[in-house]
C-alpha cells in the first residue's frame, strides 16, 4: 500500500490537525453491548473518550449496531491505534 503525502493539505489547514478530537464509528454484532465496549476499548488504547457524543443506531433487522463516539487524540499514531484496537475486536466487523 502507498503512502499517502499530506504535505500539501497541511499548507492549505486541510486534513488532520493534531492534537484534536476526532469521530470514529464501529459497526458489529446487536448482541456485543458495543455502546459501552466500543468506549472501554478506546479507553485501554490510551485515548479520552467524550463519554457524552456516544450515540448508537440499530440495524433494521437488530442484528448489527452502529456505535459512534469522539475522543481526543494527541498524535496521528493515536488515531490509528483507535482504529486498531477496535478492528482486532471479534465482535466489530469494520470501523469508519
Amino acid at each position: 500500500m502507498q503512502e499517502i503525502d499530506f504535505t500539501q493539505a497541511k499548507k492549505d489547514g486541510k486534513g488532520f490537525q493534531f492534537p484534536g478530537e476526532f469521530e470514529i464509528t464501529a459497526m458489529g454484532n446487536a448482541g456485543a453491548d458495543l455502546p459501552v465496549h466500543v468506549p472501554r476499548l478506546l479507553e485501554g488504547a490510551g485515548l479520552h473518550v467524550l463519554h457524552e457524543t456516544v450515540r448508537y443506531k440499530h440495524s433494521a433487522g437488530g442484528n448489527y449496531v452502529s456505535v459512534t463516539v469522539s475522543f481526543r487524540a494527541q498524535t496521528r499514531e493515536q488515531y490509528d491505534s483507535a482504529h486498531t484496537v477496535l478492528r482486532a475486536d471479534p465482535d466489530i466487523r469494520y470501523t469508519l
